[in-house]
């Protein structure tokens, strides 16, 4: 669970960084559809954080539709059906659109841009 790191003096909230965190190990297929994640007592413990604060972030991916929680047995990455897939395509596309954008105001460069995604997805 390394890819599962806090750092306490970066100035991003520890929920923002456990979400994103969690996002990512998801995309990266680390963590796949129907994988069950450690308790939320079990997380907080390991990442030396609040117990609230990963309860938090468990309860914004549920909402999100990223996680499902079953009684009794835990939460668990949810399975991604076709209508859902429609709607991820949408949101990446948005999220493309959005980041090419901001890349044209800051006057970026096509290869800048690449580079500065893979800089930060190498070092997330």
């Amino acid at each position: 669970m390394e890819y599962l790191t806090i750092d306490s003096k970066s100035g991003v909230p520890i929920y923002v960084q456990l979400k994103e965190k969690i996002k990512y190990a998801i995309a990266a297929d680390i963590y796949p559809p129907k994988t069950k994640l450690p308790t939320v007592r079990k997380l907080a413990v390991i990442l030396k954080i609040n117990v609230n604060t990963v309860s938090k972030v468990y309860s914004e991916l549920e909402q999100e539709g990223v996680l499902i929680t079953k009684q009794g047995k835990g939460t668990f990455v949810k399975e991604v059906h076709e209508s859902e897939e429609s709607i991820r395509e949408r949101r990446i596309e948005q999220l493309a659109r959005n980041i090419l954008i901001e890349a044209y105001e800051l006057n970026m460069k096509p290869e800048d841009l690449i580079e500065a995604l893979d800089y930060k997805l190498k070092n997330m």
